[in-house]
């Protein structure tokens, strides 16, 4: 899941972050209210942590903007400006959540969780699909209560296939989930973590197939006859 972080403040969006990124988000931070415009039209996020005292532009003009593209992605304002008459603007222009500092990490973390399953569609925490089951509080996959031992990568793509499992995922959009600004993948090293879970799955019924020249999906095996 890929998190855009729009702080002007650099000790606080350095600290969140680095929670973010302990939870296996992909992170990618952002300082004024014009740079948030112009990267939210150009990459694609499941999620916006939006601040409103931006520099250049301020924070409702970017969610407007987002909002006038049609843009989709969850939005959480995150700001020092706490009045019922902000609270109001914000979520009419199209906020999906409206936090005001300070506040308690632990809640900041769970209302994330919840805005990524609404994002996803779903209405649970703990997703089973096949012999496997996802914990989204956690963020961690277990078969019959025993966990999966999976590198970091692998779970990150998992996630992305099980959130969506039965529909294809193009490899541009895989690339731009499980990547930020600094990174870089490439098309061959996302075969291989395919070809690698493949392998992990099967014993649990499940398998990643390839839709030609667009991209993968998660399945399940069918049964033997």
């Amino acid at each position: 899941m890929r998190i855009l972080l729009v702080e002007d403040n650099q000790t606080l969006a350095s600290g969140l972050a680095a929670i973010l990124r302990g939870s296996g988000y992909v992170v990618d931070l952002v300082a004024d209210g014009t740079s948030a415009e112009a990267t939210v039209a150009a990459e694609s996020y499941d999620l916006v942590i939006l601040d409103l005292n931006l520099p250049e532009m301020d924070g409702l003009d970017v969610l407007k903007a987002m909002r006038a593209r049609q843009n989709r992605a969850a939005v959480m304002i995150l700001t020092a400006r706490g009045t019922p008459e902000e609270r109001v603007k914000g979520l009419d222009l199209g906020a999906d959540d409206y936090m005001t500092k300070p506040f308690d990490v632990p809640e900041f973390e769970a209302r994330i969780r919840v805005l990524l399953r609404r994002q996803a569609g779903l209405r649970s925490s703990v997703v089973t699909y096949g012999g496997v089951t996802f914990d989204l509080t956690s963020r961690t996959f277990s078969s019959q209560g025993v966990p999966l031992d999976i590198p970091a990568r692998e779970v990150a793509l998992l996630e992305l296939l099980f959130m969506r499992a039965g529909k294809v995922v193009s490899k541009e959009a895989i690339i731009r989930s499980l990547t930020g600004f600094d990174d870089d993948l490439s098309s061959n090293a996302i075969e291989q973590y395919v070809s690698r879970l493949r392998k992990r799955l099967a014993v649990y019924g499940l398998t990643v197939k390839t839709a030609r020249g667009i991209g993968y999906y998660l399945e399940k095996m069918a049964s033997p006859e």
